[in-house]
């Protein structure tokens, strides 16, 4: 996004101790280390709202986990091949280790832990959760895992679907090759990373820009956002993608693909001000049109197309050609970001000046541009 100064239009792209022997010198004792805290109290403040536990609860169960952490290296240790894994019991605040020997038994039991005897070891359980990893699980097959305390490997499966055939099928598999225990679980996993959503907020080193449209395999932006190799996070902070390609000044704009359980949606926010938008083209609107933005800053506003093919100077001396002018505005972070007419992609938010507050106008990159240089499809609804 750009902003105008005086007549020119400006950047807004959010973009000991010692030991004293021998020396003659008497020695100086070392200041006492001052106790540290348990937990911070953000962390404390949090177990006290999600577990329910009293302050005082809270920093014993941290000082009990502490314990175990250290019993529990003690004890694997002690157990030797005969160990079967160990689980902390926080209402009692004590660790206990399975073995799968008698005679483990009491030297675990020196460690401070209290034991369990059982059938299988870790090492074996690990070994059979290692073969179940080599079968095909059906969708509603959810997850998989050792389970030290039912000393077996847990198969999770998705509630009502423990009948289907696929998922009877893979539960025999498992049953031959490991000691299984089922259980449910009233829904699948998902990633928790969101959709490629014009208008929504992105990151590349310290510049937050807003997200222009999805196309197969990512989206488009703005080039002055980030150049060719830049990694991007999404808006939850996490993984998103790369810049593949990236043009800044002359043209402006840029390709990112995506991966790490993100995904593609044919969809504009309209950030509560309208429903969210779906995308179906990119026909272009004629000039005198109505047209809209979306972006993470100012989220949607909405404005009449003033002008295309127009080439702007902005006032660090970039130049850009064959923008369309528009009187929407837009701030510092809008870069990048989606201009649709009706349910028709237009362009990505390059620049402008003023404000949302005091009205001013704005300039997008045809889409159409983009996606033939770099030979991309519009995810379309």
């Amino acid at each position: 996004m750009r902003r105008k100064t005086g007549a020119r239009l400006g950047l807004s792209a959010l973009l000991l101790m010692a030991t004293c022997a021998g020396t003659g010198l008497a020695p100086t004792a070392a200041a006492a280390p001052k106790p540290q805290p348990p937990a911070s109290t953000a962390l404390l403040d949090a177990m006290q709202r999600d577990l329910g536990l009293t302050p005082a609860a809270a920093r014993e169960r941290l000082a009990d986990e502490r314990a175990a952490v250290k019993t529990e290296r003690a004890a694997r240790k002690a157990a030797g091949a005969a160990y079967g894994g160990a689980w902390f019991d926080a209402e009692r605040g004590r660790l206990t280790v399975a073995v799968t020997r008698r005679q483990a038994a009491a030297d675990v039991r020196e460690t401070g832990a209290d034991v369990r005897l059982v059938r299988h070891s870790a090492a074996a359980l690990d070994a059979a959760k290692a073969r179940l990893d080599k079968l095909d699980a059906p969708a509603d097959v959810a997850s998989w895992h050792v389970d030290p305390k039912a000393n077996r490997v847990v198969v999770d499966v998705v509630a009502g679907h423990l009948d289907d055939n696929d998922v009877s099928s893979f539960l025999r598999s498992a049953r031959a090759t490991a000691p299984v225990r089922v259980a449910t679980v009233p829904e699948g996993p998902r990633t928790f990373a969101a959709g490629t959503v014009g208008g929504d907020p992105y990151y590349t080193g310290n510049v937050r820009c807003s997200i222009g449209f999805s196309v197969h395999g990512g989206f488009v932006t703005a080039g002055h956002c980030g150049r060719a190799g830049a990694s991007v996070r999404g808006w939850d902070g996490s993984a998103m993608g790369t810049f593949q390609g990236s043009s800044f000044p002359g043209d402006d704009y840029a390709y990112v693909s995506i991966g790490h359980g993100w995904w593609t949606v044919p969809v504009v926010l309209g950030w509560g001000t309208i429903p969210d938008q779906l995308v179906r083209g990119s026909a272009e609107a004629p000039v005198g049109a109505s047209i809209c933005r979306s972006g993470s800053t100012t989220k949607w506003h909405c404005g009449r197309l003033l002008a295309k093919n127009e080439t702007v100077n902005y006032s660090d001396g970039t130049v850009v050609h064959q923008l369309t002018k528009t009187s929407v505005c837009a701030q510092g972070g809008d870069s990048g970001g989606s201009f649709i007419s009706g349910d028709q992609a237009q362009g990505v938010t390059s620049g402008g000046w003023g404000n949302c507050s005091s009205g001013g106008e704005t300039w997008y990159q045809p889409v159409n541009e983009i996606l033939g240089r770099y030979g991309l499809r519009l995810h379309t609804a």
